[in-house]
């Protein structure tokens, strides 16, 4: 039997499929959202190639994984989520929690910078920050389907808040002992 192609057509007309049914236009506020956290995903594999600080790499590749489980719960329609959580992990509240504490490690042992962080210290960081950026956007079209009455489990929300600070304290982990420029 030849493998299934992943040329299906099905898109062709400007919609999509969502998970567990229903389609939606592909500029679709919920397609808008997993779509960032896919492009952020993409950004932080980048990252993780550039990374040179040890653990590092494995976190970002930890985080990659939750976002997948994140995604999930955006191409999930509204009325779906029982099937969602048959079938695979959903996020909880205690995901939220870990990232919190391990933002507040990485403000102890790091430490917060002075001022504004110019992205570019070092390639590693600038692309975590590029990661950071889009899962900004993430969480602004999740924030568009929340007032929409579309998105059922509120702990995406905090966590793509979350994500986003312990992204920005890893930018500045993998920077710690390097001369950055000014």
């Amino acid at each position: 039997m030849a493998p299934s192609s992943i040329v299906t057509k099905g898109g062709d007309g400007g919609e999509t499929s969502l998970l567990y049914g229903g389609r939606v236009a592909k500029d679709d506020v919920r397609t808008e959202a997993y779509g960032a956290l896919d492009e952020a995903i993409s950004a932080l594999g980048l990252a993780r190639a550039l990374c040179i600080q040890p653990g590092v790499q494995e976190r970002i590749l930890e985080l990659q994984r939750e976002c997948f489980t994140v995604g999930a719960e955006l191409a999930t329609g509204k009325g779906q989520r029982p099937k969602l959580e048959k079938h695979f992990p959903t996020l909880k509240a205690d995901a939220v929690d870990a990232l919190e504490a391990e933002v507040h490690h990485l403000e102890a042992t790091v430490g917060l910078p002075d001022g504004f962080v110019i992205p570019g210290g070092c390639p590693g960081a600038a692309a975590i920050d590029l990661g950071r950026t889009l899962i900004r956007r993430a969480e602004r079209r999740a924030v568009t389907l929340h007032r929409q009455g579309e998105l059922e489990n509120p702990e995406v929300l905090r966590y793509l808040n979350r994500l986003s600070d312990l992204l920005f304290m890893l930018a500045r982990q993998e920077e710690a002992g390097r001369t950055v420029p000014k």
